[in-house]
């Protein structure tokens, strides 16, 4: 596999489309590469099934011109932090040797949000040690690869981001990409129970908060991202659009 610029973690397919997609698109449209990764197939959501939701997310993806999506298959609202999961995400980002690593919310109304978001960061460290052992899917020892940054998007809570991305001129294929999961969100012609997420409100709160993050950097719409690491510039004009 050849590396890419960025991978982007969900534990569910459609959490990287709410949080980052804006992002990617923005990315991809400057000669970025992008690889997502989804952590679970979704199983237990109360709307669709894992087999819509993995067409949906091919959807999504083809929408972003994102080439390269895969899904570990770790159980929905059950997988854990420990070294078995860590170890196969740890194999994934020596695949894909990114430099920048998009993952969940650090906290969510969702619990298997911010277990995705310890279990990316703590992978993403162990990546980089040459004593932590991993094979290719030929069976070749894997070359030890830490990302230089891991951005934590931001979902259901309101969290204060540390870094604000312009993505005005990429807010209709982001809302492009949610829709494509016509099972999960607001549609009236649906017969299937109501969940948090299948509002029309929420539907237009993802508008909302991005034109609200872009409103704050003067813009028309923005995402945020917080980082557990400093985030830092050789060019303080760098800072400068």
């Amino acid at each position: 596999m050849k590396s890419v610029d960025i991978l982007a973690f969900g534990a569910h397919p459609d959490d990287v489309e709410l949080g980052c997609s804006g992002s990617i698109a923005l990315s991809l449209s400057q000669g970025k590469t992008v690889a997502i990764i989804d952590l679970s197939r979704g199983e237990l959501g109360t709307r669709g099934t894992a087999e819509t939701r993995l067409k949906e997310a091919q959807k999504a993806a083809e929408i972003l011109g994102v080439q390269h999506r895969e899904n570990m298959g770790f159980r929905d609202g059950f997988f854990v932090n420990d070294e078995t999961h860590q170890l196969a995400l740890i194999s994934k980002i020596r695949n894909y040797r990114p430099q920048l690593v998009l993952c969940n919310a650090i906290y969510d109304r969702h619990i298997d949000h911010g277990k995705a978001n310890a279990l990316v960061n703590d992978a993403c460290f162990l990546s980089g040690l040459e004593k932590i052992e991993t094979l290719d899917k030929d069976g070749e020892l894997q070359t030890p690869w830490r990302p230089q940054l891991v951005l934590e998007y931001i979902q259901w809570e309101d969290i204060k981001p540390d870094v604000v991305v312009d993505i005005s001129s990429h807010l209709n294929t982001k809302i492009e990409a949610v829709k494509a999961y016509s099972t999960q969100f607001f549609d009236p012609e649906s017969s299937e129970a109501e969940t948090p997420i299948s509002s029309k409100n929420f539907l237009d709160s993802v508008s909302y908060r991005a034109k609200n993050f872009g409103r704050l950097i003067g813009t028309d719409a923005a995402e945020g991202f917080t980082s557990k690491s400093l985030i830092s510039v050789s060019n303080m004009f760098d800072l400068i659009r």
